[in-house]
């Protein structure tokens, strides 16, 4: 996305000559009563929430913390007119995806936000949006910060998950299938249409950009992958660079059939240069890809039936040639892909 940049003029008011017209701004402790008393609350896991210097968590016995912790930022990863409402869903989401990629289920998560002011319009939808998917996924609000600045807004999640079921990025083996959840490329695609790179029907646009604005983390994929995939990740910035992450963290290689990778509809109607595009390199999907053994395919198969999710298969793990890249496309014959995509990166 264009960054953008947000001026502020000195505010010379003083209190005492301020018009009353002009509602006062709301204090730091205020705000955090106003809006987000409704997402905390403590439980079996959460045993000290929000109200001191720390909060406390109790995991399940036997199971260990999954932490995480994304950063969004305005104007490089959301437009400033983006629905605050889609905006605080989004915001736990990002963080919620990174724990269903370890197979661990939410315990709590802490938030700080960084805003260029305290207005009540944008507060109130921003944390309806955070609460409702926090209430879905019975993950509390615990603790965080505020400060005035430009819009910037982060979330650290904690979860549990059985240590030897962690899906970590590190266990490919050779022989693995690779599957991913869902479908991919719509973010990118409604993306494409907000820069101008493109066009679509306004109801096209409308699904597409829903799967930008409000991605679903996966948690319950993910726990039901424990003891079935060997490694997992979220597809967060591209299918290529996130994959090989796990190429890389696993000293392996992979085929993959750019043909089989799933996508929506409104995708498929476009041209093959935008399909792959989208699928390989778009990013912003929060779908699961996972490698497991080949003799789990019905198990998969089943798990996707249970949930109602659309999982596919869509190439093999392999062992590492020095004389090819790690990772090797190809189409449904079999040919060879060419892709000169680069997955997002926050620094180019």
């Amino acid at each position: 996305m264009t960054r953008h940049v947000i001026a502020r003029s000195a505010d010379t008011s003083s209190p005492m000559t301020m018009p009353t017209s002009t509602p006062l701004p709301l204090s730091e402790f205020s705000l955090i009563d106003r809006f987000f008393a409704g997402a905390t609350r403590q439980g079996d896991q959460v045993t000290l929430g929000i109200g001191d210097d720390c909060a406390l968590l109790r995991p399940p016995t036997g199971e260990q913390l999954a932490i995480s912790t994304d950063m969004l930022v305005e104007g490089r990863h959301f437009f400033p007119d983006v629905d605050p409402r889609a905006l605080g869903h989004k915001t736990l989401a990002v963080n919620l995806s990174d724990l269903a990629a370890m197979g661990a289920k939410p315990l709590g998560f802490t938030l700080a936000l960084a805003l260029p002011d305290s207005d009540p319009a944008w507060l109130g939808p921003f944390a309806e949006g955070l609460a409702a998917l926090a209430d879905r996924y019975d993950c509390p609000l615990i603790g965080g910060d505020t400060t005035r600045g430009p819009r910037n807004l982060c979330v650290t999640v904690f979860g549990a998950v059985p240590g030897a079921h962690a899906l970590r990025r590190d266990a490919a083996q050779p022989g693995d299938d690779i599957w991913v959840s869902g479908t991919l490329g719509d973010a990118r695609l409604a993306l494409g249409v907000l820069r101008g790179e493109w066009t679509l029907d306004d109801a096209s646009f409308d699904r597409v950009r829903c799967a930008m604005d409000w991605p679903e983390p996966q948690i319950a994929l993910g726990m039901a992958l424990r003891g079935v995939a060997r490694a997992a990740l979220d597809v967060s910035d591209g299918l290529l660079g996130d994959l090989g992450h796990i190429l890389k963290r696993s000293g392996v290689g992979a085929r993959l059939n750019v043909d089989a990778l799933p996508r929506s509809p409104e995708l498929a109607a476009q041209s093959q240069a935008i399909q792959r595009l989208c699928t390989l390199a778009g990013g912003d999907d929060y779908q699961l890809c996972f490698c497991a053994d080949s003799a789990q395919r019905d198990r998969i198969a089943a798990i996707g039936n249970e949930l109602g999710l659309r999982v596919t298969r869509i190439g093999t793990i392999a062992l590492p040639d020095a004389r090819q890249a790690p990772l090797q496309l190809h189409d449904d014959t079999g040919a060879p892909v060419a892709a000169d995509f680069k997955s997002f990166d926050h620094f180019q």
